[in-house]
């Protein structure tokens, strides 16, 4: 498993994100919400800040996604799953929750709102062409597989 070292800025006041086990993926992202909690209405979304600034090194990418928990139990995720901070990205991070049940919800300061992963990412260099070679599955989808 790699390791890479990010610079963060924590204006937030509380414990910088963080794995939840020793081998989770992703690191838990608090909401900074000093002034008091957000209510988030259903079928509304809100931009929730996190406090936080990061510069993550060249090549290396920030995607921010749905807890599970949260998902399943109140009917929380992104609206632009994952969303994506790049590398020349300074601005604090920001969360765009969206409730998706038919109740409203609660974000206080210091809930945790959402995951993060960084990973290396590839650049692409187009390689333009009349026709791509044939395979198996050819231009099924959508299903094409079946079920099972």
């Amino acid at each position: 498993m790699d390791e890479v070292t990010v610079k963060i800025v924590n204006t937030s006041g509380l414990p910088l994100p963080a794995y939840s086990t020793i081998m989770s993926a992703g690191l838990d992202v608090r909401a900074c919400l000093p002034d008091g909690p957000v209510t988030i209405a259903p079928m509304e979304r809100r931009l929730i800040p996190t406090g936080l600034r990061v510069a993550l090194p060249e090549g290396y990418e920030m995607q921010l996604r749905p807890r599970s928990g949260l998902a399943l139990k109140h009917g929380i995720t992104l609206v632009n799953t994952p969303g994506t901070v790049d590398a020349d990205y300074r601005g604090e991070i920001g969360v765009i929750l969206i409730n998706l049940s038919s109740e409203p919800f609660s974000v206080s300061h210091g809930d945790r709102i959402c995951q993060m992963v960084v990973s290396r990412y590839s650049r692409v260099a187009w390689d333009v062409c009349d026709i791509v070679e044939a395979t198996g599955r050819g231009d099924g989808g959508f299903g094409h597989t079946g079920v099972g």
